[in-house]
């Protein structure tokens, strides 16, 4: 007897790009951006002219990928825990590399990151950019109000400032590293892993700081040399 096949479901557009979006960035978790798409499209179970319909090229694809994986995931509630202050710094800064930590150290966000590295994409640099701007100068920026050091529009953030926050931002990413990349055990607390980290960055690094800032907060103005 012949078993009579339920009817397909017809996607609408939205939802058809959609699943195409989220079915490459598993694909590319694993297969890397070399990938190619017509792999991609077998995988999803669709044609590939299909799914060029909805992204005329790879790179427009990525771009999707790129959006799915970062943007979309990004939380504006970041930005205004690190502004409140009705906390202490340290409470607020603590609080963010908490949650933050728990986006990041994914196992999408970690392969892609390192996918996008290898191939010399601009995925990374184009999110290290947000970060820079919207978490490091953040936490500068509340580090020197909350340790009486000069704001950045009295003095502009340095070099030295931003690797400092490069550094803090790397031990934390490595611990998605060894999980995600390496295959290596992590500590089933990480929350607490994050916390120590983050501590010990605000217990060391406003000394570091205060004393780079130091010559340029009490360095007296030139006077203006005369024409002539």
């Amino acid at each position: 007897m012949r078993v009579k096949q339920p009817p397909r479901t017809r996607l609408s557009a939205d939802a058809r790009e959609r699943l195409i979006a989220r079915g490459a960035v598993a694909f590319f978790c694993e297969a890397g951006f070399g990938g190619q798409t017509r792999e991609l499209a077998k995988r999803l179970g669709i044609t590939q002219p299909l799914l060029y319909r909805y992204f005329p090229n790879k790179e427009a694809l990525i771009d999707r990928v790129y959006r799915e994986v970062y943007l979309n995931r990004w939380d504006p509630r970041w930005e205004e825990l690190l502004d409140d202050r009705s906390r202490p710094a340290r409470e607020r800064i603590v609080a963010f590399y908490r949650d933050y930590a728990k986006a990041v150290l994914s196992y999408e966000w970690i392969r892609i990151f390192m996918f996008s590295g290898l191939r010399g994409m601009n995925l990374n640099s184009r999110y290290l950019t947000l970060v820079r701007d919207r978490i490091y100068t953040r936490v500068i920026r509340e580090l020197r109000r909350e340790y009486g050091m000069p704001s950045p529009a009295e003095v502009p953030i340095g070099e030295m400032e931003f690797e400092l926050m490069w550094a803090l931002h790397a031990s934390i990413f490595y611990i998605g590293i060894r999980k995600w990349i390496y295959g290596l055990e992590i500590p089933e607390n990480v929350d607490e892993v994050v916390e120590n980290l983050a501590t010990a960055f605000l217990d060391g690094v406003p000394a570091v700081m205060a004393k780079a800032l130091k010559p340029a907060a009490k360095a007296p103005r030139r006077a203006p040399r005369p024409r002539g």
